[in-house]
């Protein structure tokens, strides 16, 4: 573990489940500075300074945003408070990185969107699958036109999680389902390489509580192109992911969306690029570096990820509850 760098951002961090452990724990292989974590409770917070060596812990979350040596905030409480939570962060003057998915809703996320506008700051979403090497590299070859002309795409994010009625992956009233919770890393995936969909299409079983265990989507984009996702929250499956086009292929191995490999694969089955991952830790810090590096040259806003993309995407993300009949009691 290196040292913290003094020229770098002082993070904060907003809340203490397991999330916010994985996050410090990258911030910490990469040598960034942690200056405090709030939680609600302040025996949690002193609990997790003490564990990471942060200097500041707070019993609340305005006193974490009142803090003078915090100067970017990251949001690791559930979805259905992100939007609270980043705003309360910004109205304070303090950038933000917003755990996926972004808000509960679309309108949510453009509210947070258009405070972060009022006062110049950056407002990411922590995406953190977009920020990793073989994502950029994945980029590279399909800008090239390695792969030709790209026709589909197909990614699945399935895990077997608790089933418990009253987690809150199981819990409409807490934001539950697969698709919000595992669904928007598939989803992202397609946006980034294909483009925003010109066509919505999903499918879903509803468990007892009103959420989608399992939940599958079709969409095509502006070229054509079709890509198909499926989450599911009560059953592992292989979590890889395909881009096919006319030319080549890339296969991505398990699990597609951490640091992993991923092979160009000619039509004739000859492998034209084997990338293997070296990275250190979860692969977390390479977002938190990449929004240092933006608000250190002046941007408020994701040049991978920019916020009218991550609006737009839980925009989609509406649609597809609307079709396959999910709705929680906090919208209106």
């Amino acid at each position: 573990m290196t040292s913290p760098d003094p020229s770098g951002l002082r993070w904060g961090i907003l809340a203490t489940g397991g999330i916010a452990h994985a996050f410090t724990k990258d911030l910490r292989t990469a040598g960034l500075d942690i200056a405090a974590v709030g939680s609600r409770r302040a025996e949690a917070a002193r609990a997790f300074a003490d564990e990471y060596g942060i200097p500041h812990a707070h019993g609340s979350y305005e006193e974490l945003v009142s803090d003078p040596d915090v100067d970017i905030v990251y949001i690791a409480t559930p979805h259905p408070s992100h939007a609270e939570n980043a705003i309360l962060a910004l109205e304070h003057g303090k950038h933000v990185l917003v755990e996926k998915p972004f808000t509960l809703t679309g309108a949510e996320a453009a509210r947070v969107r258009d405070v972060a506008a009022e006062r110049g700051l950056l407002a990411m979403e922590a995406m953190w699958t977009r920020y990793l090497p073989h994502m950029i590299r994945i980029r590279e070859l399909v800008a090239s036109g390695a792969l030709g002309e790209v026709r589909g795409l197909f990614a699945d994010h399935t895990q077997r999680l608790p089933t418990d009625p009253a987690h809150r992956l199981n819990a409409i009233e807490l934001g539950g389902g697969a698709l919000l919770d595992l669904g928007i890393y598939p989803v992202s995936f397609a946006w980034d390489i294909l483009g925003a969909p010109v066509s919505i299409t999903a499918s879903a079983r509803l468990i007892e509580t009103g959420v989608d265990s399992e939940v599958a989507t079709i969409f095509t984009h502006a070229s054509g192109a079709v890509s198909t996702t499926l989450s599911a929250a009560r059953s592992a499956g292989p979590n890889t992911a395909h881009i096919i086009g006319t030319e080549a292929r890339i296969d991505i191995d398990r699990v597609w969306y951490s640091p992993t490999s991923f092979r160009l694969i000619a039509p004739d089955g000859t492998v034209l690029e084997d990338y293997v991952s070296h990275n250190e830790g979860r692969g977390m810090q390479f977002q938190a570096l990449a929004a240092e590096g933006y608000i250190a040259a002046g941007q408020s806003d994701s040049d991978i990820l920019p916020i009218e993309e991550t609006v737009a995407i839980m925009e989609s993300l509406d649609e597809v509850r609307r079709l396959i009949g999910v709705r929680y009691p906090q919208e209106s």
